[in-house]
């Protein structure tokens, strides 16, 4: 059997056995197999149809890293399930000098059964990898971002706009803490290109970064607050935490308001519009 071929047929046995409510998917309708329908999968990844038909076809055959990764998240593949992934796809599997993406699927159901809080995950790099549908509703949509515009630190440092403002002592804590963690991770990552793009390109481009990348600072993420002003919730003072996935380096950042506060109560409101089943960052074929 070619690798295209296998590849092809493990996509296909992997699609197979995910039910779709393990994905946050309804499953209701006539369906001739419990799992993912092509569709479905195309939806979670953000593929073409096409392409997956393709893929499972053995009629394409050079997915990219990020294809492939986008795959593993969808179908939640285990770390052994995606290193044969990348194998069968002739691809290197991501190594320990280059950031990964990969969410462990325990990680996944801890996500899935948290509600009532706006939750975004994010990789070493702070690349947005995945949000829920309150974090969406609240801070907006993300899922037409691409590249640096799902970058908190570029947004941040370029001045793209966004929801949220914070006090000058905020956001001095803010940027010397994601500053310090870009330097630790190309100290983790030393051979990401990826990574080292986006520090040249951010010294580049801001100077404010470029100052405080020059002069060493160290900083650490604590609990801290932020300001959101959503355009029909009105202004929301939401508390701010940065989790740490054991085992990688995942961050998984919390907003919560105080119970019966009217934070908490514009939250509640925002959850009845955020409807969207949980979406995560994918490179279109």
């Amino acid at each position: 059997m070619s690798e295209s071929r296998a590849l092809g047929r493990a996509l296909r046995g992997w699609r197979d056995r995910t039910a779709p409510a393990a994905v946050g998917l309804p499953a209701g309708g006539v369906r001739r197999a419990a799992g993912l329908r092509r569709e479905e999968l195309a939806q979670l990844a953000d593929l073409s149809v096409d392409y997956i038909v393709r893929l499972e076809q053995g009629r394409a055959t050079s997915p990219s890293p990020q294809v492939l990764s986008a795959l593993a998240r969808a179908l939640r593949l285990s770390t052994a399930e995606r290193e044969h992934l990348y194998l069968l796809a002739g691809q290197a599997v991501p190594g320990p000098g280059q950031l990964s993406a990969h969410i462990p699927p325990g990680v996944r159901r801890l996500l899935d059964q948290l509600d009532g809080a706006p939750l975004s995950v994010h990789d070493a790099a702070w690349n947005l990898i995945l949000w829920n549908p309150l974090w969406a509703a609240l801070f907006g949509d993300a899922s037409a971002q691409r590249g640096r515009e799902r970058n908190i630190v570029w947004r941040h440092f370029a001045g793209l706009p966004g929801r949220v403002s914070h006090t000058p002592g905020q956001e001095a804590r803010f940027e010397a803490a994601v500053v310090a963690d870009l330097r630790a991770a190309t100290a983790r990552y030393p051979t990401d290109a990826g990574l080292r793009s986006l520090i040249r390109e951010l010294r580049a481009t801001s100077t404010d970064f470029a100052r405080l990348w020059d002069t060493g600072i160290v900083g650490v993420h604590e609990t801290d607050t932020k300001t959101v002003h959503h355009p029909d919730a009105g202004i929301l003072t939401l508390d701010c935490d940065v989790l740490m996935v054991p085992g990688s380096d995942l961050r998984i950042v919390a907003c919560t308001a105080a119970p019966d506060s009217d934070a908490s109560e514009r939250l509640r409101l925002l959850d009845v519009i955020g409807t969207q089943a949980m979406t995560e960052y994918s490179t279109p074929a």
